[in-house]
């Protein structure tokens, strides 16, 4: 039934395999209209990073779809019900997803709280600046599956630093090794570029080659899959090699962060075409701990007004007191500062969409005069929030 949902077309047997073994049927859902499967959806057990490093449990909402002989008929709704239900009996905060349809999830309370970057860089026309100690870094070539562990221990360094990530659990590490030949379109099998400082793995980049020519020669494309860096100018050394590469003009990737600082180091942005686009959406299962389970760069003390219809354990009011060392978030009964959805605190959890900007927008309305400008800078982050990989 997934796949019918989904077009009809199956994924590539490995990847299939590889899911098979990650899915837990204790936290999936199937919907049957007698001896058919009409609806499904699932929920993997994760460890999302949020603002100041603390690694929280999340339920990862995946495989969800609904027989198109059985739509509007209120499928999708009780699945949804019945997972969050599961959820907060879970003890997890947060439930997270990626959305094939954004407007959707919405009306369960989920809030698109992480963006990324696809880009397709004119490498034969794109400078790129470099920081002093890029030329210390060595670069070799490796077979992906020999290096894995060096390169999980390098994303693992990485994780805390970043909100959004996840925390690779036994299994995950081999998604990134998937190399399936009728995904690559042309391209080479992935290939594994590893970097080095002083003897330590400091970053990878793990990407495929499609070759082309045309009239006046060479024009391949680079096609990045992963890259990550200790430092910056680990990540300088794999993005100069990258647009280095032989025989080819273009390099294109997808799901990158969006202050990544490759986009200041380039001479002509224009010319790499950057795209914005949604990523991960964030739903506040217990707004109580999901709040007080991150830090605020700056002091917060706020009441905010929930309006939680799907999760009603949520509404009413919640004084969130908070700073850069930790935070609590209480029932109370004092007035209310601020008033939103539980949508919209899923929107600004992670750092990466402002209260500010909800506010603009008419969906954070503000009780008390200058209490939306004290949250909004209290929940922003430095680093952009970011989900490396999908699922």
């Amino acid at each position: 039934m997934l796949i019918r949902a989904f077009g009809g077309v199956p994924e590539p047997a490995e990847e299939l395999e590889l899911y098979r073994e990650l899915t837990r049927c204790d936290r999936s859902l199937g919907v049957w209209d007698e001896d058919e499967c009409v609806g499904t959806s699932g929920a993997f057990a994760f460890r999302m990073t949020v603002p100041g490093g603390a690694l929280v449990s999340a339920a990862g909402v995946t495989m969800v779809g609904v027989a198109a002989t059985h739509r509007r008929r209120g499928v999708l709704t009780s699945m949804m019900r019945r997972q969050l239900d599961d959820v907060r009996s879970w003890g997890e905060p947060l439930a997270v997803l990626t959305a094939s349809e954004p407007a959707i999830y919405g009306r369960f309370g989920y809030g698109a709280a992480t963006f990324q970057v696809n880009a397709e860089i004119e490498t034969d026309r794109v400078r790129l600046s470099v920081p002093d100690g890029t030329d210390d870094v060595r670069l070799r070539y490796a077979e992906p599956a020999d290096v894995l562990d060096e390169c999980e221990t390098v994303y693992a360094r990485l994780v805390p630093g970043r909100p959004g990530m996840l925390a690779r659990l036994p299994g995950w590490e081999r998604l990134g090794l998937l190399d399936p030949e009728s995904s690559r379109d042309g391209a080479s099998p992935l290939q594994c570029v590893v970097a080095r400082r002083d003897g330590e793995v400091t970053g990878y980049a793990r990407f495929r080659v499609r070759p082309d020519w045309g009239p006046s020669g060479p024009d391949g494309t680079v096609v990045l899959q992963d890259l990550a860096g200790l430092d910056p100018a680990t990540r300088s050394a794999l993005w100069r090699f990258l647009f280095g590469i032989d025989l080819t003009t273009k390099l294109t990737m997808r799901g990158r962060p969006v202050d990544e600082a490759w986009q200041y180091q380039v001479s002509d942005i224009r010319r790499c075409r950057p795209q914005l686009r949604d990523a991960l959406y964030v739903r506040l299962v217990d707004v109580g701990a999901a709040l007080a389970a991150r830090t605020y760069q700056a002091p917060v003390d706020v009441v905010f007004e929930v309006e939680d219809a799907f999760c009603p354990w949520n509404e009413g009011r919640w004084r969130l007191s908070g700073n850069t060392k930790g935070a609590s978030c209480e029932r109370t009964s004092d007035a209310a500062d601020l008033a939103l959805s539980v949508r919209e605190l899923g929107a600004a959890y992670l750092g990466g969409v402002t209260l500010g900007s909800l506010g603009a927008a008419g969906r954070v309305r503000e009780l008390r005069s200058g209490a939306l400008a004290e949250a909004s800078v209290g929940f922003a982050s430095d680093v952009a929030p970011w989900l490396p990989h999908g699922f």
